[in-house]
């Protein structure tokens, strides 16, 4: 391993004088740096991680805020939290997973601390009491979702209005006309969670437009929610042709009950969901449905956090447009 002094040797100078040319913190020569920089691109040298920090006064650490509260699917969230841990070391930083339900304290201790030099944020409510906080933090953040008044942040979603939107569009194009959303768990809703909420109101504004009888039902995310969901759905509305499923624990277990209870999917009733491409695909029956790109919001967050941490400015804005992908489980109504 190439060393501090191997350079300072190849360069004909000091190591401290190395060390300055590195942190910045003492005025060298043109001629002096030039020389230090072409014996290190010689040599192959690259700083320690822990030294760069201190010469910059960083932790080359981001705090991925992600607190796993009750509701919350967890497989989809670690897609998350690793798309954000994958692209973060692309820039040689490191991530701090706060998984804790702590809120604005969480914030203050991460903040009041050297831990990490960013944030990012996860689970955002409409009303989340980390919001005020955040903009009074002298420490760059990012949101992982939209509060109700995102004035002043930077936000980066999926566009989940857009998405509860679509899904009622496509089965509305192939003639249903009594469609309903099996939506998060309860206690999702309860909280206001911006994505849960954004997907319910797509929807409805949705079906509203194209005349599509409609409602909205939370579901406990468990394969007996699941059943007790499709015998009620069916008992509520016998005119019942289609359902949108933002839940993604219930997705094979709510198919498989409408099947058990008699009705074939797509012929008897279509079902279009809201989740990860690779549990739609995977399903025993493919289901069509409007993809949730942890990958690529998961990138776009960090994207945004090392512009902010360079001085470079960012849009306060990024709502990706939905992607739907038709599969197996939707058809025209017969």
């Amino acid at each position: 391993m190439v060393k501090i002094s191997d350079v300072a040797r190849h360069a004909g100078v000091a190591p401290s004088t190395v060390s300055y040319v590195l942190s910045g913190k003492r005025t060298i020569s043109e001629d002096t740096r030039q020389r230090v920089q072409e014996s290190i691109e010689a040599l192959g040298y690259r700083p320690h991680a822990g030294a760069r920090a201190l010469a910059s006064n960083r932790s080359n650490v981001l705090a991925l805020m992600l607190p796993l509260r009750p509701g919350i699917h967890v497989p989809v969230v670690m897609q998350f939290a690793a798309a954000v841990v994958t692209a973060a070391r692309a820039h040689e930083h490191d991530v701090l997973l706060l998984t804790q339900e702590e809120g604005a304290d969480g914030l203050r201790r991460v903040a009041g601390s050297a831990l990490a030099d960013a944030l990012i944020v996860m689970d955002v409510q409409l009303r989340d009491e980390r919001i005020p906080l955040l903009r009074e933090l002298n420490r760059p953040s990012v949101l992982l979702g939209f509060p109700a008044e995102p004035d002043g942040l930077t936000c980066v979603d999926l566009d989940f209005r857009a998405a509860g939107a679509l899904s009622v569009r496509h089965l509305a194009e192939l003639g249903h006309r009594c469609v309903d959303l099996v939506g998060s768990p309860p206690e999702v809703y309860e909280r206001e969670t911006g994505f849960a909420q954004r997907v319910a109101e797509g929807f409805a504004e949705s079906a509203a437009a194209y005349g599509v009888a409609s409602a909205v039902h939370p579901c406990e995310a468990t394969p007996e929610a699941a059943r007790a969901m499709a015998e009620r759905l069916l008992a509520l509305h016998p005119e019942l042709t289609a359902v949108v499923v933002h839940n993604e624990p219930v997705v094979a277990p709510l198919v498989a009950a409408f099947r058990e209870l008699g009705l074939r999917v797509p012929e008897d009733l279509s079902v279009v969901a809201l989740c990860p491409d690779e549990i739609a695909a995977q399903a025993p029956l493919p289901i069509t449905s409007i993809a949730i790109p942890a990958d690529e919001l998961g990138a776009r967050a960090v994207t945004l956090l090392m512009s902010k941490l360079k001085g470079v400015p960012v849009s306060d804005a990024t709502l990706l447009p939905p992607r739907l992908t038709i599969r197996a489980s939707s058809a025209p109504r017969h």
